[in-house]
C-alpha cells in the first residue's frame, strides 16, 4: 500500500461516535434485562477500543450502528426481528414499550367508545389475552406484556403454556377480548422473535373482530409506543394476571369437531411433523379425535425446540425441511404427509406422485422428487380446500377470498359453486375480515377454513379438512392429485410459481421496484402485456400497496412486490392453459405447455429485475 494511502487511513481513524455511545449507555441503563444490558456495554467497550475506518469497519461498531439505526418498526405485522439488545432488536425493553403503547391505545379507544353511553361511569379496563410459542424468551415477553396490562388497569389472560397461534386467535373471539397478543416469529430463523396483535371485543365489532391489525390501528398504536419515554416510566405489576387453564384449548378443539364431515372414512396413513414447533401435540389431538389413529409423528421434530436443530430454516416450503417426514413416510408406506410451521398457523402437504421418480434402491430417498413425493403448492391446497368447502356450501351466498398474489383458480371454483369471490391485499389481516367469509387462503400455505371461530390462518383446522378429503378420495380409489386434475379439466390448468430477489442492501429494494416501474416487460412468454396496474395507486377497491400487476393477452399474470417480512422483491407468476379433449393425457399435455410458458415468463421477469 502506498505511504500516502496508509497515512490517509490513519488520519481517518476517529473515536466512536459519541452521540451513539451516549444512546447505547442510556438504553443499557434503562434495559430491564441484565443480560442484554451487559452485552450492549461489552459491545460498546469493544467499539470504543477498536479502529473504525472507511475501509475497515470494526465488528462491534458495525453491530451497534445496526442495533441503533432506528426502532424496530411496529406495523400491520406487529413486531418481528432478531433477538438482542437495542431498539432495532427484539428484547424486553422493546416489548414493554410495545405493550405500554398497545394498552394506552386500548384505554383511549374504550374511553372514546364509552363517551355518552355511560353517564359518569368509568369504562372497564381493556381485556387482553396473551399467547406465546416456545422460542427463546417468548414466555418472558408474554409475562412482561401481562405485567404492563395489569398495572395499567387492564385484565390480562395468559394462555396456559406454549401453544399454536390459532389457539390465541380463537381465544380472542371466544373470550371476548379487546385485544390479543401472540409472541411468535412463526417460521423465521431461530434467532428471531415477534409480537402479533389482534383486536376484538369492544374495540373492533365488525367482520374484522378477532383479526390482526390493519391501518389505521397500526399507526395509532405505533404513535403511542413512540410516546413512551423509557422502560422505567412504564408501571409493571408483579402479579394479578390470570393464567388460563386447559379449558381454552379444550374449547378450541371442541370447535374443530364441527369440521368433521359425517361419513368420512378413516383409513388413511398419515405422517405429521411440527418442525420443532408448538403444534405437534395439538395437531395429534385434532387428528386422533377425528378418528385418524394411523398417525406417525416424526420423532426428531416432535417436541418444541427453539434452536430447530434438524432444519436449516423452519419453514416447510424450504428445501430439505420435510426430508425427515418423507423418509418416515417411505418407511411406513404413508398416504399423506402433513407439516405445520413452528406456530402451526400454516399447513403444508406432500403426496406420492406416480409421475415422479421412485425411491433409489441403493441410496434411499434424497429429495421429494427422487422418492416420488411431491409437496403440494399452496395454491393447489387452496384449490382443494376451496372446492371441498364449496361443494358443501354451494348456493349459500357465502364469500371466498384470496390474496392478489394467489391463483385466480379460487374465483372460478367459487363461481362454479354459486359463491362470491373477493381479492384482498396480501396477508390474513385482510383476508380474514372479508364480510360473509366462508373460506380464505393465500399461496404461502395459509388457510382460513372456519372464520366464525378463528379469524386468521389455521394450519390445524386446514390439516383436518385436507386429511378428511384425502381419506374420502382414497376410499373411492382416487387421490388429491386426481381431484386437482378434475379441477384443471373443469377450469383450466392454473400453474403458479415464484421468483425472488434477495438483497443485503435494503436500498436496492426500492431501486429495483423503480426500475420495473420505469421499464416493465412488454411481453410475457411472447404474449403482449395488455394491462399494467400500479398497485401503489390502489385498484379495484383495494387500498394502495407497493406493487405492480401485469396481465398478458393470453391470461398470464405477474405481480411484483417487496416482501413484507424479508429483504426480498417477490414476483408471483401464473399461467392458465385450457385442457383440450382428445389427447391421450390431456391434463399432462396442458401441464407441459404451462411449464414451458412459465419458464419463459420467469426469464422475462428476471431480465426486468436485472437478474439475467
Amino acid at each position: 500500500m502506498p505511504a500516502s494511502t496508509d497515512a490517509a487511513r490513519r488520519a481517518d481513524d476517529a473515536p466512536f461516535d459519541p452521540d451513539l455511545a451516549a444512546r447505547v449507555r442510556a438504553w443499557a441503563d434503562d434495559d430491564p434485562d441484565p443480560q442484554t444490558a451487559a452485552h450492549l456495554r461489552l459491545l460498546l467497550e469493544h467499539a470504543e477500543a477498536e479502529e473504525d475506518t472507511e475501509d475497515l469497519r470494526s465488528p462491534a461498531r458495525a453491530e451497534l450502528t445496526d442495533r441503533f439505526r432506528g426502532t424496530l418498526e411496529f406495523g400491520t405485522a406487529g413486531l418481528r426481528g432478531a433477538l438482542g439488545g437495542g431498539p432495532n432488536r427484539m428484547n424486553r425493553a422493546v416489548v414493554i414499550r410495545a405493550a405500554a403503547g398497545l394498552v394506552r391505545y386500548l384505554t383511549d379507544r374504550l374511553q372514546e367508545l364509552g363517551e355518552g353511553t355511560t353517564s359518569g361511569a368509568s369504562v372497564a379496563g381493556p381485556r387482553v389475552v396473551i399467547g406465546y410459542d416456545a422460542r427463546h424468551n417468548s414466555d418472558v415477553f408474554a409475562r412482561d406484556t401481562a405485567a404492563v396490562v395489569v398495572a395499567a388497569g387492564g385484565h390480562a389472560l395468559l394462555l396456559p403454556g406454549p401453544l399454536p397461534t390459532p389457539v390465541l386467535a380463537f381465544a380472542v373471539r371466544h373470550l371476548g377480548a379487546d385485544a390479543g397478543v401472540m409472541v411468535t416469529a412463526s417460521h423465521n430463523p431461530p434467532q428471531d422473535n415477534g409480537y402479533k396483535v389482534y383486536l376484538g371485543g369492544r374495540v373492533v365489532t365488525d367482520s374484522g373482530q378477532g383479526a390482526q391489525i390493519v391501518p389505521p390501528y397500526d399507526a395509532a398504536i405505533a404513535e403511542r409506543i413512540a410516546a413512551v419515554p423509557s422502560v422505567a416510566s412504564v408501571p409493571r405489576s408483579e402479579d394479578g394476571w390470570t393464567v388460563l387453564g386447559e379449558e381454552v384449548l379444550d374449547a378450541y378443539l371442541a370447535s374443530l369437531r364441527g369440521l368433521q364431515v359425517p361419513g368420512t372414512p378413516r383409513d388413511l396413513r398419515i405422517v405429521l411433523t411440527p418442525l420443532h414447533g408448538v403444534g405437534g401435540r395439538t395437531a395429534e389431538r385434532v387428528l386422533r379425535s377425528a378418528g385418524f389413529e394411523d398417525l406417525h409423528v416424526v420423532p426428531e421434530q416432535a417436541l418444541p425446540d427453539p434452536d430447530f436443530p434438524t432444519v436449516a430454516f423452519p419453514n416447510p416450503e424450504e428445501p430439505g425441511a420435510i426430508d425427515l417426514a418423507l423418509a418416515l413416510a417411505d418407511s411406513v408406506g404413508a398416504d399423506l404427509v402433513i407439516a405445520n410451521d413452528p406456530d402451526a398457523d400454516r399447513c403444508a402437504a406432500a403426496v406420492r406422485d406416480p409421475r415422479l421418480g421412485h425411491t433409489d434402491s441403493a441410496g434411499g430417498p434424497v429429495t421429494a422428487r427422487g422418492s416420488g413425493w411431491r409437496m403440494l403448492h399452496g395454491d393447489e391446497v387452496g384449490a382443494l380446500l376451496g372446492d371441498d368447502i364449496g361443494r358443501r356450501l354451494a348456493g349459500s351466498g357465502g364469500v371466498m377470498a384470496s390474496s392478489i398474489v394467489s391463483s385466480r383458480l379460487l374465483g372460478r371454483i367459487a363461481a362454479d359453486h354459486g359463491l362470491s369471490h373477493r381479492e384482498t391485499l396480501t396477508g390474513f389481516k385482510w383476508i380474514s375480515r372479508v364480510d360473509g367469509l366462508v373460506f380464505g387462503y393465500e399461496e404461502a400455505l395459509g388457510y382460513c377454513v372456519d372464520p366464525v371461530q378463528v379469524r386468521d390462518k389455521d394450519g390445524l383446522s386446514a390439516a383436518l379438512l385436507l386429511t378428511q378429503l384425502a381419506a374420502r378420495l382414497k376410499a373411492e380409489g382416487r387421490t388429491l392429485l386426481d381431484r386437482l386434475d378434475e379441477l384443471a379439466e373443469r377450469h383450466g390448468l392454473h400453474l403458479t410459481d415464484q421468483l425472488s430477489a434477495r438483497f443485503a442492501d435494503l436500498d436496492r429494494i426500492p431501486e429495483t421496484m423503480a426500475r420495473v416501474r420505469q421499464a416493465p416487460p412488454t411481453t410475457l412468454a411472447g404474449s403482449p402485456v395488455v394491462e399494467l396496474v400500479d398497485l401503489s395507486q390502489g385498484s379495484a377497491g383495494l387500498p394502495p400497496t407497493d406493487g405492480l400487476r401485469l396481465l398478458a393477452e393470453d391470461g398470464t399474470r405477474v405481480i411484483v412486490r417487496p416482501s413484507g417480512t424479508e429483504p426480498k422483491v417477490k414476483c408471483y407468476l401464473e399461467v392458465v392453459v385450457p385442457v383440450e379433449d382428445g389427447a391421450e393425457d390431456p391434463v399432462g399435455a396442458a401441464r407441459r405447455t404451462a411449464r414451458a410458458r412459465l419458464d419463459a415468463v420467469r426469464a422475462d421477469v428476471a431480465d426486468a429485475l436485472g437478474l439475467g
